[in-house]
């Protein structure tokens, strides 16, 4: 006569319970990463740069910031434009100052080329959680990486102003012992934002108890 299984287990609980009698070592059990925004509330990839020469990241999987961080930059940009071209026309015609033609003019080209590249610039961000680790991108010609270990990270922020609220957005602000390793991760939804700090917290907390 055989001995049927409790129904109360199942065979993967089983195995752990034979591993851990056996003397195996128990591995510590994190909280899944979460998988960044929603379907359609974030770019489907990153985008890289066109060369053979880029850098690749072993582990993990890039996630996305949203795109409506394009469109508060565009906005917040677009107004500090539009703010340029009527302090140059008013300064040129009232008050007659001819030099002012050159500053506007070139805050003017600074503004529009900007405006020009950012929905490329925000295409081109993302962060990959690894098993240590978190790593953060961004930029297409000057590329920066900035990998942060978890038992590092001392303060974890999330931020977000007017428009951000508006577009329900925000920013998340992880800093480490050493300030140039701070990480601002921009365009997250507020969910996302709100989830991804708390799984930080968690992973953190028991990297640096060493847990």
């Amino acid at each position: 006569m055989t001995n049927s299984p409790d129904p109360g287990t199942t065979p993967d609980s089983s195995r752990a319970s034979r591993a851990t009698d056996a003397g195996a070592p128990a591995r510590d059990v994190l909280p899944a990463p979460p998988a960044g925004a929603a379907d359609g509330e974030s770019f489907d990839r990153v985008v890289e740069p066109k060369s053979e020469n880029r850098l690749v990241l072993e582990g993990g999987v890039w996630h996305q910031i949203s795109p409506k961080y394009v469109t508060v930059q565009l906005i917040s940009h677009g107004s500090f434009l539009a703010i340029v071209v009527v302090a140059t026309l008013l300064m040129a015609l009232l008050l007659h100052l001819q030099w002012v033609w050159i500053v506007g003019g070139v805050l003017a080209v600074i503004q529009i080329w900007t405006l020009a590249i950012l929905p490329r610039q925000a295409r081109a961000i993302g962060y990959r959680l690894r098993e240590d680790d978190l790593v953060f991108r961004r930029g297409i010609l000057w590329q920066r990486f900035v990998a942060v270990p978890y038992g590092r990270m001392q303060l974890i922020d999330i931020t977000h102003g007017p428009l951000d609220r508006g577009f329900g957005i925000a920013q998340l602000k992880f800093v480490t012992a050493a300030a140039a390793t701070g990480v601002v991760i921009p365009g997250l939804t507020q969910s996302t934002a709100e989830t991804l700090r708390d799984h930080l917290i968690e992973v953190a907390e028991s990297r640096r108890t060493g847990l």
